[in-house]
């Protein structure tokens, strides 16, 4: 397919693709979905080999948010059963973070819920950073805790912090009927506000909620400009209690098209599978290696993930390897100089959206029975037996999965 020889010449040379490049990457067929994911498979090897970074997530204060975004189980008016709690001591999040590197994460992504962080919230946030880091030599930290004002990159950047995530999440076109009590501006802001502190920006995008292709070219296109050294995709869950609890809008093969065309995009970026793939990709996960180099060990903030240990198999099994603590995610040319989401002047993470996740409380791959899922793919209905709730980790005396 010329298409994708195209593509494949652009990558390998961090040139960007035009817009209707990447929208006939959304738009080929089920039928051309294994040859996207080889095309876009020799990107990913050409910069970041057969590496898979892993992340872990802890949910410092989980619930009772002021912001309205329409995805998330943590919203302003949620009734989603989610765990509430304020935030973690310093020693408890460090032990949260234990497991997960532990179970091979090399960076640790530390979350809150609200709009943003106050003075107070970062010199909390600063004593956990150093808590984790004096107990783990080498260890990165992305700190994700809303929309920050002056100076406050720069106080979590002292204190040890590596990256800074807040994702566009959509495009800008749409956001507003996404959220309405803070603007995309006030995200742009923010990752700017990272980036100038030093922070390895991290940011990225929600699909599935409803949006078009032209939107999701917008918003790659947009973090492209940005020039984030990660970009967390993140896969829908329709949560129950949330605004967008029937928006079920995602295929395994839609999903390793927007990854794909993320990756072309963005051929030298940090690109990780977040939120929602052990519910929306499936069976499919091991084929979205080839495609991102990154992904979350364990469960994701108010939900379920798939067990860290199944993860480690699938990786194994899908002939790839676990990113080793003393190697270098990025290539060195955006290591050196700073930058560059795919830009060959390198002009110049994490993330998670809140509503993602699947994994058994007794910590195996699925939720719910083979009866129930088998009755759902055949009358091709919402896998809501693939959402469970997190009850377990941060928050609760139970054991983290990781």
């Amino acid at each position: 397919m010329d298409l994708l020889n195209t593509l494949v010449d652009k990558g390998l040379r961090r040139e960007l693709p035009t817009r209707e490049e990447a929208l006939a990457v959304l738009a080929t067929s089920d039928d051309d979905v294994l040859d996207v994911v080889a095309a876009a498979g020799k990107v990913r090897r050409h910069w970041f080999g057969r590496r898979v970074k892993l992340n872990y997530l802890v949910n410092l204060k989980s619930g009772l948010c002021p912001e309205d975004c329409s995805y998330c189980s943590q919203r302003l008016g949620s009734t989603a059963g989610i765990l509430k709690y304020t935030w973690l001591k310093p020693d408890e999040a460090s032990q949260a973070a234990a497991a997960g590197l532990a179970g091979g994460a090399k960076r640790v992504c530390l979350v809150a819920s609200g709009r943003g962080p106050t003075d107070r919230d970062v010199d909390r946030v600063s004593e956990t950073i150093r808590a984790i880091k004096d107990g783990n030599e080498g260890v990165e930290v992305c700190a994700c805790l809303g929309l920050l004002s002056d100076g406050q990159a720069e106080r979590l950047r002292e204190a040890g912090a590596d990256a800074y995530n807040h994702n566009l999440n959509t495009s800008e076109s749409t956001y507003g009927e996404i959220t309405t009590t803070h603007t995309y501006a006030d995200r742009v802001d923010t990752v700017q506000k990272a980036h100038a502190a030093g922070l390895s920006a991290c940011s990225g995008l929600i699909a599935g909620m409803g949006e078009t292709d032209e939107d999701l070219v917008d918003v790659v296109f947009s973090l492209r400009a940005l020039d984030p050294d990660s970009v967390p995709v993140n896969f829908l869950i329709p949560v129950e209690g949330t605004p967008l609890a029937k928006e079920w809008n995602l295929t395994p093969q839609r999903c390793l098209r927007i990854l794909a065309m993320v990756r072309f995009v963005c051929p030298d970026a940090e690109v990780r599978i977040a939120g929602g793939r052990e519910v929306h990709l499936r069976t499919l996960q091991p084929l979205a290696l080839h495609l991102a180099n990154s992904i979350f060990l364990g469960d994701y903030l108010t939900t379920e993930g798939q067990a860290g240990k199944a993860d480690l198999e699938m990786i194994a099994d899908a002939g790839f390897e676990v990113e080793g603590a003393g190697e270098i995610t990025l290539p060195e040319h955006r290591v050196t100089a700073g930058g560059g989401c795919g830009s060959p002047e390198g002009a110049g993470g994490c993330g998670s959206h809140e509503s993602a996740g699947c994994g058994s409380h007794e910590g195996g791959g699925v939720c719910g029975t083979a009866s129930a899922a088998a009755a759902a793919l055949a009358d091709n209905e919402p896998r809501t037996d693939l959402v469970a709730v997190r009850r377990r980790g941060a928050g609760t005396d139970l054991a983290p999965n990781a």
